[in-house]
């Protein structure tokens, strides 16, 4: 497993950089991964506006902040993503802002589609699903825990929708969109502060 996560860290992005590449892609009418699908690269150019929006917006609230800040090992926050996916347009900035709080953490970013013998070491029900923060001890060169791919509030509302319609369709990630515009990434900072205690 080692091998899996070095080989991917040392080809990850920064948040910046990824920002960068994200930002481009989308100005040129392309998306990450493998596929490059009209509505992927919607997608793709609707995140750029959300990522572009919760970088600029969103906060830390105080009791994660604190925690953040009193880390006393340091850790590798290694996450996968792809540029289309709504709920890592969501989540990602609350890394980052998290991340950010502590020079103990040092976040990596890597594509899921360029990554798959990492993915699938830790896959969600069997499936690929992202985004997936891998928490790594830096000193203990371990894995403490993951998080991923969306909070429980967030889970919960999809489970119960399929529960209904039998589908995630487009009315659902509506829904799931206004579930993160109302949490404002609480529920994410809470719960990834939660897996490192």
């Amino acid at each position: 497993m080692n091998s899996i996560i070095n080989k991917s860290i040392e080809n990850s992005f920064s948040y910046d950089e990824y920002r960068t590449f994200v930002s481009d892609l989308a100005k040129q009418n392309k998306t990450t991964g493998h596929d490059q699908r009209e509505d992927l690269i919607h997608y793709t150019q609707l995140n750029e506006a959300r990522l572009h929006r919760l970088d600029k917006t969103l906060h830390v609230i105080d009791e994660v902040k604190s925690a953040i800040e009193n880390i006393s090992k340091e850790y590798i926050w290694l996450v996968l993503t792809e540029s289309w996916c709504g709920d890592a347009a969501q989540i990602l900035p609350v890394i980052n802002k998290m991340a950010d709080l502590s020079d103990k953490i040092d976040l990596k970013i890597v594509l899921r589609d360029d990554n798959e013998d990492l993915m699938n070491l830790f896959l969600t029900n069997g499936t690929k699903s992202i985004p997936k923060l891998i928490i790594i001890d830096n000193e203990m060169n371990e894995v403490i825990n993951d998080f991923g791919p969306r909070p429980i509030g967030a889970k919960q509302l999809i489970l119960d929708y399929k529960a209904a319609h039998g589908i995630v369709d487009e009315t659902a990630k509506i829904e799931l969109q206004k579930w993160y515009l109302q949490d404002k990434g609480i529920s994410t900072q809470k719960e990834i502060v939660a897996l490192m205690k």
